[in-house]
Formats: structure tokens, C-alpha cells, sequence
């Protein structure tokens, strides 16, 4: 199967299964195998030490700002601001899909808390993009993870792109990550945009309350310790590196993988392995890349904590090989390659970006199986 982004499914992915006819329980049984590996229980111990230690690197970090005063090494500090932040957001991300807690209730408000409070981030507004991509990944007018003012991630985006930006589109696969310094301050804005809205948003005034405490305190911390000057490059460093972060830790995970036509109905566990990409790595990159590098794993099982998603990878690929599921990962620099390819080549108009599985599901009569050897 070739990916006509530039990347042949073999180099990506683990093997080269059949396609079969989708059938009813195959999810139900893998839930039930990681239910019974008992991959789906809390850890308390693991969370409750990241939950301690946010507060504590926070102060810590803000006492050392303070200290070092007004001085052009503070932009180190940005950066390692935006290292915290990133990584306080992945813990807000593990809350907000109940990752964390039994008790609904108390995920919520560890999400606010650290979102809103520590990052200037909406719990309310992540939520509701971040819900409707997780049940429809690549989907075409479902999944908001797609739909992008700036990028065209589908040929019929870029056809309908203002006269002015067409020599953008086209080269919008090199302009993709430098984009991403823009990204910080966009999810800043998308927060304030979304609590003041007039669409409704449960906890509106605890969310206002905790955003003004957190983005006026920090601008006022800043502003304080800093000369005008350094404090404007202070935060253009600090949000740029944030973004730039965010995104990078997310972009590998969908872009330039199938999308789903909008009238193609699709079976639980296909909706999510055939439209996610894992990154190879060691425990290094799990934790650079806040788990997201199981995106296959995550996808499947929202609530199963970080820290089993690389002891359930082994069993959910091999599941996917038997049930002829394609899944594909690959290393970290390649999946940034194949991003740059298919955005590009969408840019420049391409009418079928990459050979989908779907249809050829759809196409393909079901494969006979051989019997069994005597």
C-alpha cells in the first residue's frame, strides 16, 4: 500500500496486514484483553508526584526569575518557562480524559486548575475542540484538529484559499513549523476567545477568574522584573518555544495520515488506528512527548494513565496485525518529513494526497482464509 504523499506504508509502519472486512466485536474483545492486563487501572503514586511538583517548579522557577532580575539571561528562563508550561499541559491533558482520577469531578478541576490556571490555558474551550477531534480523527468537516485558517490540510482548503495566499499554500509544508512559534499566544487567544463567548461554558466564572489570575499575573510578574524591552523578547520567547513545543509534540500524530470522506462510516477501532501515527522512541521521548507518541494506544483507550501506554502498545499492535488493521509508526525526524510531504503536496494541489485504506476496504471483496495446516 503506497502513501502517495511521497511515503510508502511499509517504511511507516510495523508490517503489511490484509485489509479485511470490519467486523462487530474486535474492539470489544482488545478492551477486554487490556482490561484484563489490568492496563486500565489509576496510578495514583505517578500522578500524585507530578501534581506535587507542579506547584513547587512553578514557585521554584518564579523565584529564580526574581532573583536573576533584570538581565538579558532571563531569556533562558523563558525557555525553560515554556519547557515547564508544555509539560504541566500534558499533565492537564491526562486529567481532562480522566486519566488521572476515578471521580469525574476531580479530573475537571485538576484540569482547570493546572489549564487554566497555571499554563492560561481553557479547560472549557480544549474540551470541546479536543472531544469532537478524538471521535472523529480526519474527518473531513468533523474534526477541528484539520480545519485551520493558515494551513490547507485537504485539496479542497487549498482550492478555496484567497488569491493571496495561494504561493503560502503552496510551499505551506516548509512555512508548517515555523508557524508553530505563532502557536502559543493563538492558544492564549482561542482561551480568552472561548470564556467570553456567548456560547455556553460550564464553570464560565471560575474559568474568567482563573484565566485574568494567570495571564495579567504573569504579564504583571514580567513587567516588573524586566525593562520593557527584554520583557517583550521575554515573551515572545517564552510563547514562541511554548507553541513551537505544543505543536511539534502534536503535529506527528495525524497530519499526513488517511482522511475519512465524509460519507465513509467506519468501525471504533479502525476510526482510530488507521488515522494515528506512533513514534519509536524510548522513555526519553515519552516523556518529551507527554505519551502522545502512542497516539494509536491513547486514541483507543482516552483514559488509560501515561505510564501503560507503552506496555499496551505490543499487545494492541499485534491484535491490529491479526485483525488486518494497519498501524503505522515511525521515528520522530522521519514523521516530521512525512508531515512537511503531505502538507506540501496539498498545497500545491494535489487531488489525492495518499492511497486511503478506507476505500480500498470499501473495494476490496473480503480475502479467503487459508485453512489450517495439518
Amino acid at each position: 500500500m503506497s502513501n502517495r504523499s511521497g511515503v510508502a506504508m511499509s517504511e511507516v509502519s510495523v508490517s503489511q496486514p490484509k485489509l479485511l472486512p470490519p467486523s462487530g466485536g474486535e474492539f470489544t474483545a482488545l478492551a477486554s484483553i487490556i482490561r484484563d492486563s489490568g492496563l486500565l487501572r489509576r496510578r495514583y503514586g505517578y500522578y500524585w508526584s507530578k501534581l506535587v511538583l507542579v506547584p513547587l517548579l512553578t514557585g521554584a522557577l518564579v523565584v529564580v526569575f526574581v532573583l536573576v532580575g533584570d538581565s538579558w539571561w532571563q531569556m533562558l528562563t523563558a525557555a525553560v518557562f515554556a519547557f515547564l508550561f508544555t509539560q504541566i499541559a500534558f499533565l492537564g491533558h491526562d486529567a481532562a480524559h480522566r486519566q488521572i482520577f476515578r471521580s469525574g469531578r476531580w479530573n475537571d478541576w485538576v484540569s482547570l486548575i493546572i489549564g487554566d490556571l497555571f499554563v492560561g490555558m481553557s479547560y472549557g474551550w480544549w474540551q470541546h475542540k479536543h472531544t469532537r477531534h478524538h471521535a472523529n480523527p480526519n474527518r473531513e468537516g468533523a474534526d477541528p484538529d484539520i480545519d485551520l485558517p493558515v494551513i490547507a490540510f485537504t485539496p479542497r482548503q487549498a482550492t478555496q484559499r484567497p488569491a493571496a495566499l495561494r504561493w503560502l499554500i503552496g510551499h505551506q509544508g516548509w512555512f508548517f513549523f515555523p508557524i508553530l512559534l505563532l502557536e502559543g499566544l493563538s492558544l492564549h487567544a482561542s482561551s480568552v476567545r472561548r470564556v467570553f463567548a456567548r456560547e455556553p461554558v460550564k464553570r464560565r466564572p471560575v474559568e474568567i477568574a482563573f484565566l485574568v489570575v494567570r495571564i495579567v499575573g504573569y504579564l504583571a510578574l514580567v513587567f516588573l522584573v524586566l525593562s520593557p524591552g527584554k520583557a517583550a523578547v521575554f515573551l515572545a520567547v517564552q510563547l514562541g518555544l511554548f507553541g513551537f513545543y505544543m505543536g511539534m509534540s502534536f503535529a506527528p500524530n495525524h497530519k499526513g495520515m488517511p482522511l475519512v470522506p465524509h460519507d465513509v462510516k467506519l468501525d471504533f477501532l479502525r476510526r482510530q488506528v488507521l488515522m494515528s501515527r506512533n513514534i519509536r522512541g524510548n522513555r526519553v521521548l515519552d516523556f518529551m512527548m507527554g505519551g502522545l507518541n502512542y497516539q494509536i494506544e491513547h486514541h483507543l483507550f482516552p483514559s488509560m494513565p501515561r505510564p501503560h501506554l507503552r506496555r499496551a502498545a505490543p499487545t494492541i499492535r499485534a491484535y491490529c496485525e491479526d485483525h488486518g488493521v494497519p498501524y503505522t509508526q515511525t521515528g520522530l525526524l522521519r514523521s516530521y518529513a512525512i508531515v512537511t510531504r503531505h502538507i506540501n503536496r496539498v498545497g500545491l494541489g494535489d487531488k489525492d494526497p495518499f492511497s486511503c485504506p478506507l476505500l480500498e476496504l470499501r473495494q476490496t471483496p473480503a480475502l479467503p482464509v487459508p485453512p489450517p495446516k495439518a
